[in-house]
């Protein structure tokens, strides 16, 4: 069952306004659908935008940070739990760890990197979570195609694209997550080493 949802996104206070919008929409989806939120503990743009939507309507907010961005960024004092761990790798452990699924809203190269590792895991079969990228104003459009060039290259076998979802709506989001039967998606070496 899902409860938790990791949330990837930017932490850019000077972006387009309609991704803030479109990040608050998402809060407001998680906290009504009965959903807490696993994130990056900023308080600072899209990451922010969501989780203060998310506690503003009876959601608890986790945040986890390493040490260097907590001494240099605005963490949350709204968090419900707050965890400092030492580097970016012990972070994202922490955020996969408690979890249930994980949405990624736009962001920038820490967002990608979040991402790209989530959906590796998922490949190895190391999770069976939910993945779910927020597609908002198209944002992710030319990665999208960047992922198709890797299937049809052969870098990645066919059903690689079963790992994630594409969601053109925080409501398009949260019917996934309301109806995500836990994947099933087996791999065989063959896929893996022999396309």
């Amino acid at each position: 069952m899902i409860k938790n949802v990791c949330i990837f996104a930017s932490s850019c206070n000077f972006l387009e306004e309609s991704y803030y919008k479109e990040a608050e929409n998402l809060g407001r989806l998680l906290a009504k659908a009965g959903y807490n939120m696993v994130y990056g503990g900023s308080s600072l743009g899209l990451m922010w935008a969501c989780a203060k939507e998310v506690k503003n309507n009876g959601g608890k907010i986790i945040g986890i940070m390493p040490e260097k961005l907590k001494e240099m960024s605005e963490n949350s004092k709204d968090c419900d739990e707050f965890y400092v761990t030492k580097g970016m790798r012990e972070r994202k452990a922490k955020m996969d760890e408690m979890s249930d699924a994980l949405i990624a809203l736009p962001g920038g190269f820490g967002t990608l990197e979040e991402l790209s590792e989530m959906i590796v895991q998922k490949q190895l079969g190391y999770n069976k979570k939910a993945i779910i990228i927020l597609n908002t104003n198209g944002f992710y459009n030319r990665l999208l195609e960047f992922f198709e060039e890797i299937i049809q290259q052969k870098f990645a076998y066919k059903r690689a694209r079963e790992l994630y979802y594409v969601a053109n709506s925080a409501a398009d989001a949260i019917e996934y997550l309301k109806n995500y039967k836990e994947s099933k998606l087996e791999i065989t070496k063959e896929e893996i080493y022999a396309r």
